[in-house]
């Protein structure tokens, strides 16, 4: 039986140069409001990690893609978990990668954007002792203001976005309000499943890496059912050493 990639789906293509990566991952000009990627690798299996962590599935094209949506966004956007379990400290992209975000008319380093409920960050953390711009933490009222001072005294912006949870179209709204629209948000599950509930993302990059780990890994969003599934549209397909690097968009209105 001969299989038929349909007509109107994108050709599956092995990587271009980085110029053409660059298109291929440009985030759409003239934007009026913020625009939320999301960026996130799992196995073939659904894993999201590995032994708990993100970095065991991934590539070096997934570390290339990585660090590019990194350079095209105006901030990048990481619940606290996944930013302390992944061993965040501040993005510092070196003389290439900052020319190629002047290239696109962007500050020399994007900050990071927590997300937390908690506010429980540790002020001697990378994210605020190694870093080129302070981070934003947005987080609510009923975080502990003792530790909601810590963090603006040791640099932090600390951002407070709802009572008792943090309200995800108050993040953006905030973001936007700085001048930020190109947004990367690079998980964790829980982050990612709160956006789609709140229906707030525009485009997936999922790299599938050709592995079968098995074991009691989460899936790559979980909380709460949105009230319908939201649909994507497939953009993009990218394939190197058995890895498929998936690029989907939502339908806008």
């Amino acid at each position: 039986m001969d299989w038929l990639w349909p007509s109107n789906s994108p050709a599956v293509s092995t990587p271009a140069d980085e110029s053409g990566l660059e298109a291929r991952y440009a985030y759409p000009d003239g934007l009026t409001r913020p625009w939320l990627r999301v960026n996130f690798v799992s196995s073939v299996d659904g894993a999201v990690t590995v032994e708990g962590r993100s970095r065991g599935l991934s590539t070096e094209l997934d570390k290339e893609i990585f660090l590019l949506s990194r350079d095209l966004a105006d901030v990048i956007l990481v619940g606290l978990r996944t930013a302390v379990i992944e061993g965040y400290a501040g993005a510092k992209p070196g003389a290439e990668r900052r020319a190629r975000r002047a290239r696109h008319g962007l500050s020399a380093a994007p900050p990071i954007a927590l997300v937390t409920t908690t506010c429980a960050l540790d002020p001697e953390s990378a994210l605020l002792t190694d870093t080129r711009v302070p981070p934003i933490v947005f987080t609510c009222s009923n975080a502990p203001a003792e530790r909601r001072a810590a963090l603006t005294a040791a640099g932090a912006e600390v951002v407070l976005t709802g009572e008792a949870s943090v309200d995800l179209a108050v993040v953006l709204g905030e973001l936007d309000r700085r001048g930020m629209r190109r947004i990367d948000c690079e998980g964790g599950p829980t982050l990612f499943g709160s956006l789609i509930a709140a229906d707030l993302v525009d485009e997936v990059c999922l790299t599938v890496s050709p592995l079968l780990t098995s074991g009691d890994a989460t899936r790559i969003a979980h909380g709460a059912h949105p009230d319908a599934p939201r649909p994507l549209r497939l953009d993009s397909v990218l394939h190197e050493d058995g890895a498929l690097f998936l690029r989907y968009l939502r339908d806008q209105p």
